[in-house]
């Protein structure tokens, strides 16, 4: 038996945060990032629709890129002393992801970050409040995933949380928000959306039910992203809703071990933090060509849709992955670790113990190729060095 789970509403369109007029409550707590959403007023709107609709308000801000088990423990602690009954995070992927563990927290004090690491274990939602999630980038699709990546920087490690429990009860996708990203995030943003997609297609766990949506969302990238990133407003709208459906399809097909390399490197090393779209930018081609073994006739269907010909599957997925490095190109990605600035002693002393890391990830078992730690070491060699893979 599988399982396939949405949000139970999503408004999308320009102008959709009005639905907060709509909505019922007595207590919404608002959690946000680093000020974006209040220097673009959309922080003010959400908190006056909310007051309209009859809520008392507060804010939980300043939630950190690639938020901290902290933060989270934080802002369960604000939840438990004002009982919100709803929880409603906006801005990027970060204090959204940071949210759906505080929900946690607030309503099971007693449970532990170890326990909730433990994939689809977290206990039964809604308890308290329900939650609500409005993003402000074009990439985590995390207003309609069953995901939330916390960092625990003592360890260096991101850990990926999972569980249905968490997937939001409203999602608002409104495309204005995205209008005020930065063309360095939408870049990363919109290769971590491409990289959902392709995961979620030759995950071992596709399906019937995500494959239409995976191949949506890439058709969209390949054809919104360059002018997306160029600041086109059209691009950026139809950027919003592709990143969306590729959450839905790797919500549900889970992922594969680009996700497992990225968080597991992005905190790693002292030259500093490493973006997760950018991360997962860099790894895609090269695991690719690792999982062709296993998976070259889904990567030649991604490829096909996309408009590349060739006369068999290992030709359109070599394709594939010459057009994503062409997209890197065109959006300033480095090709490697050592071009983005890693430095070659320090990846060297690292990397077998991020390998070991990685291959535990919770991504990891969904890859259409088992990969071992000597094999994720080699692979982790290749992005750093640029060199082949042919193992």
């Amino acid at each position: 038996m599988a399982r396939f789970t949405l949000p139970r509403d999503l408004y999308y369109g320009k102008g959709s945060l009005e639905m907060l007029k709509t909505l019922s409550g007595k207590k919404a707590i608002i959690v946000v990032g680093g000020g974006s959403m209040k220097r673009f007023g959309f922080l003010d709107k959400v908190v006056n629709y909310l007051t309209e609709a009859g809520f008392i308000v507060e804010l939980f801000e300043n939630v950190e890129p690639d938020p901290s088990v902290e933060t989270v423990l934080r802002g369960a602690e604000a939840m438990r002393t004002f009982e919100p009954d709803w929880i409603i995070s906006m801005g990027g992927g970060s204090p959204i992801d940071a949210a759906k563990a505080m929900w946690a927290f607030y309503e099971y004090p007693e449970t532990s970050f170890e326990d909730l690491c433990i994939p689809f274990n977290f206990p039964t939602l809604r308890q308290k409040a329900k939650f609500l999630a409005i993003p402000s980038t074009s990439g985590t699709a995390t207003e309609v995933t069953a995901f939330s990546v916390i960092t625990d920087y003592a360890k260096g490690i991101k850990y990926p949380l999972a569980d249905f429990n968490i997937t939001p009860d409203i999602a608002i996708v409104d495309p204005e928000l995205a209008e005020t990203m930065p063309a360095m995030l939408t870049a990363h943003t919109g290769m971590d959306a491409l990289t959902h997609a392709v995961e979620a297609y030759v995950s071992t766990l596709n399906s019937p039910f995500t494959d239409p949506l995976a191949i949506k969302a890439i058709q969209m990238v390949f054809d919104y992203l360059p002018d997306s990133y160029k600041g086109d407003k059209m691009a950026r709208e139809q950027m919003h809703y592709g990143q969306c459906l590729a959450g839905m399809a790797f919500s549900n097909a889970l992922l594969g071990i680009v996700h497992s390399m990225a968080h597991k490197t992005g905190a790693a090393f002292s030259t500093g933090h490493i973006p997760h779209g950018c991360a997962n930018a860099i790894y895609l081609p090269y695991v690719i060509k690792f999982n062709a073994k296993n998976a070259a006739g889904r990567y030649a269907e991604i490829a096909q849709s996309i408009g590349l010909t060739g006369a068999t599957d290992h030709e359109l997925t070599q394709k594939l992955c010459d057009k994503i490095d062409e997209y890197n190109a065109k959006l300033s990605i480095p090709k490697t670790l050592k071009e983005f600035g890693i430095q070659e002693e320090e990846f060297k002393e690292k990397v077998a113990n991020i390998a070991a890391l990685a291959v535990g990830d919770a991504c990891t078992g969904s890859n259409p190729r088992t990969i071992t730690p000597a094999e994720m070491e080699k692979l982790l060699t290749c992005t750093y060095y640029g060199t082949e893979v042919d193992f």
